[in-house]
């Protein structure tokens, strides 16, 4: 009975979340940085991307990802609540690419089924021979 009691509550308060409709949201300060001019001599360089949770219902990051092995990413793994915070860093790896990059960072995350997408642009400065 107990067992049956505490299922009973546990659906009951799962059916309360989605019944409000709550939705979450993932709203950024900024979703572009532009690192500027970064020498290739200094190595990798970072950003931290940081947001709010603008919705009504928990936020989770699933994922994030970039198409350029020169581009990493972590993020907050931990569900944030409705008006929390959290962070993506972003990590690039100015190496053997002089010139000027824009890298692009999807997100994905419980709010929608589109990415929302950051941006990491600048100029690297070559090596001196």
């Amino acid at each position: 009975m107990k067992k049956e009691l505490c299922l009973l509550l546990a659906i009951l308060f799962t059916l309360s979340l989605h019944a409000g409709n709550g939705k979450a949201k993932i709203t950024f300060e900024s979703p572009r940085y532009d690192f500027g001019y970064i020498q290739e001599s200094k190595g990798k360089v970072t950003h931290t991307f940081e947001f709010t949770n603008t919705g009504n219902a928990p936020l989770i990051i699933v994922d994030t990802r970039s198409l350029c092995g020169c581009t990493a990413s972590r993020f907050t793994k931990e569900p944030i609540a409705p008006n929390g915070k959290g962070s993506i860093d972003v990590q690039f790896d100015p190496a053997g690419r002089p010139g000027p990059f824009r890298k692009e960072i999807k997100v994905y995350t419980n709010a929608s089924k589109a990415a929302v997408k950051l941006i990491v642009e600048g100029v690297v400065v070559s090596k001196k021979k």
